[in-house]
């Protein structure tokens, strides 16, 4: 009975308390960045999110207080040295999201918010409570408020167009426009031309003036993703002769 009293006792410390609630704080404000991954359907969701958040204050806290029963006159702990490696370890799972294409990069700001979910995890784990909830707040300030006024600044996109190259015949053409059109782009062709590829492909490239009141950038991801399409790339409206190969000269 004494040996269960003692036992439980520990386990019920003011340390031990301290330490699930603040493994349990960074699991409150993780999830609130989470949520806003998964409502925006991204493939590093509010799982990804959590966990990264609970593993690395759980590490913070390790680093922090895990050693104390072997400290002694002749052993000293740098707490921040398991902390530092969270740094290192976090850009890899971060790169993990990142997908570079032929002409665009996706998954930038998935990666960056895993990184911050990781600075808030370890600044619960500090003890840090203000620094989490600050960063917490100031994180989605910027994605739910923030973001969408910068997406309706004015931008640089008037007078430029895109260059689309797709697989002749198959109905790709109409795929594309029907995306635009769902997108919020009114369109124009302004140039088209057949060429066959080198290996035999009869292709198509065509250059496209599309307005809308989004950036023109948020448009070339989605292209890339219409079966039958093989480049997307953006290209000021000039006038312009081109060679066999169909570029500018």
């Amino acid at each position: 009975m004494d040996s269960s009293s003692v036992s439980l006792s520990g386990f019920l410390s003011s340390s031990s308390a301290l330490e699930v609630e603040l493994l349990l704080a960074s699991f409150a404000l993780c999830s609130l960045i989470g949520f806003e991954r998964q409502f925006r359907q991204k493939a590093a969701g509010y799982r990804t999110h959590v966990l990264v958040g609970i593993g690395t204050c759980a590490f913070t806290l390790v680093s922090a207080y895990g050693f104390a029963g072997v400290l002694d006159s002749d052993i000293r702990l740098d707490p921040s040295r398991i902390a530092a490696q969270i740094v290192s370890g976090i850009g890899f799972l971060g790169a993990g999201v990142i997908f570079k294409g032929r002409n665009m990069v996706r998954g930038l700001t998935t990666a960056a918010t895993i990184w911050v979910t990781a600075a808030v995890g370890m600044a619960c784990g500090a003890g840090m409570l203000s620094l989490a909830t600050a960063l917490t707040g100031l994180h989605l300030f910027t994605l739910f408020v923030i973001a969408p006024l910068i997406r309706k600044l004015p931008n640089s996109d008037h007078g430029r167009l895109l260059r689309i190259t797709y697989r002749d015949g198959q109905g790709v053409l109409r795929d594309i426009l029907g995306l635009a059109s769902r997108m919020g782009f009114a369109n124009t062709i302004v140039d088209s031309r057949k060429f066959e590829a080198d290996d035999g492909v009869r292709m198509v490239r065509i250059d496209v003036k599309f307005e809308g009141k989004r950036p023109l950038h948020l448009l070339v991801a989605p292209l890339m993703d219409v079966t039958g399409v093989d480049t997307v790339s953006m290209r000021e409206d000039r006038v312009h002769s081109v060679d066999d190969d169909g570029d500018s000269v």
